[in-house]
């Protein structure tokens, strides 16, 4: 078992063996999910707490439900109804939340570079649920786990990243995930968004959509973030589509076993079509399925769990 670390900061600076480490505890943690009863006893009696700074309905419900599929108890903060507009640091709150004997910190944060600053003022473990355009370590797991299980390795596959990568904490974690573990990342979108200097983390970079798809297996959509764009990076919505949607015309021209990815929430008829959202090509709902199995396998391992073989399966 290669997993002796506190917190989940990110994936760049995991190895190979320990995210395979956690596709493993969260294979094991899925089959429980199957079971009649979900729960598993190995967080009773510990505190999570969400702190989400920046909101995300979606990854809090997730990080939620595993911790209580673990009997852990939890406790939801968020910004909006918090002591932060009235000036707080993230020092204090955080140091607030230790002193309630809170075990986890899951946090979700505006700022890059946040859950590091974190784990250097308090005692708790601490899980990155984004920071910034910087990672989403978590996202990248149920990726990989995802393609893993479909494609039953990930090492030689093609995945081609679409869209947004300029701002996207997704494509980063995923790219460090996917080329640590052997696939041939290809990266594509308007020049703005997929500057060439991402080609430093050993991937392709594309403005050529079609280039882009016609050998992929895995095709991984990114929302565009306009929420973390300085100025416009392309001249419309239209055009985009027009450039970079994936179509059903698109889909045609790929390879018939070709999977379409996207980690939510989608912009229907905008980075793909409602039809191809919907289709058996999707794995767009495993995704979801597979986040639940990956953040109990992440908090179970960053508690001290064994690994894989120490989730009861019966």
């Amino acid at each position: 078992m290669s997993w002796h670390r506190k917190h989940l900061l990110d994936i760049e600076s995991l190895s190979a063996g320990e995210i395979v480490t956690v596709l493993d505890t969260a294979r094991a943690f899925k089959a429980v999910g199957e079971r009649a009863i979900k729960k598993v006893p190995a967080l009773r009696g510990k505190t999570v707490v969400n702190l989400f700074i920046e909101p995300s309905t979606r990854t809090r419900i997730s990080f939620e439900l595993a911790a209580q599929r673990l009997t852990a108890d939890i406790v939801n903060f968020s910004a909006d109804a918090s002591s932060f507009k009235k000036g707080e640091t993230l020092k204090d709150t955080a140091r607030n939340l230790e002193a309630l004997n809170a075990d986890f910190i899951i946090i979700r944060h505006s700022a890059s570079g946040a859950p590091h600053f974190l784990s250097r003022v308090v005692n708790a473990h601490i899980i990155n649920a984004g920071d910034g355009a910087h990672e989403h370590p978590t996202q990248a797991l149920l990726d990989t786990f995802t393609i893993r299980e479909k494609k039953g390795r990930i090492e030689g596959l093609n995945v081609t990243i679409l869209g947004d990568i300029l701002y996207s904490r997704v494509a980063r974690s995923n790219i460090w995930a996917l080329t640590k573990l052997g696939a041939n990342v290809t990266l594509c979108g308007p020049s703005t968004l997929v500057p060439k200097t991402f080609e430093q983390m050993g991937c392709r970079v594309t403005h050529n959509m079609e280039e882009a798809i016609e050998h992929a297996d895995i095709i991984n959509l990114l929302r565009i973030q306009h929420e973390r764009q300085r100025q416009t990076m392309f001249p419309s919505i239209g055009e985009y589509t027009t450039l970079f949607g994936l179509t059903k015309a698109r889909l045609a021209r790929t390879k018939p076993d070709a999977l379409i990815m996207h980690p939510g929430p989608i912009n229907r008829g905008v980075e793909i079509d409602s039809d191809i959202a919907d289709s058996g090509r999707s794995l767009i709902l495993e995704q979801v399925t597979n986040g639940l199995a990956v953040r109990m396998a992440v908090l179970f391992l960053v508690n001290g769990g064994p690994g894989p073989q120490g989730v009861a399966v019966g």
